[in-house]
């Protein structure tokens, strides 16, 4: 079974692959997602991974906190995406 991680705080230069490494250090890495932009494709400073269930538990207790590119990582299981509508209500 595998759990999905937000990882969030990011510097903008990092890349998926520096991703797959530093989060490899605890467990096999399934996926990797930067969020970007639409319309620039600029990073916005936070990424999903999909891990196995032991290393995700591994990685959310080592990487929280940790200083990654200059920047605190804030890693945790992430959450169902809720519905808003046009007006950033949520349903």
């Amino acid at each position: 079974m595998n759990k999905k991680l937000y990882v969030g705080n990011l510097s903008f230069e990092t890349t998926e692959s520096d991703l797959k490494g530093l989060f490899g250090q605890t467990g096999s890495v399934e996926t990797v997602r930067i969020i970007t932009d639409q319309e620039t494709g600029r990073s916005k400073g936070f990424a999903f991974v999909e891990m196995e269930d032991d290393g995700a538990d591994k990685a959310i207790a080592a990487m929280n906190g940790k200083n990654f590119m200059g920047r605190f990582l804030t890693v945790n299981q992430a959450r169902p995406m809720s519905f808003r509508d046009s007006r950033g209500f949520k349903h």
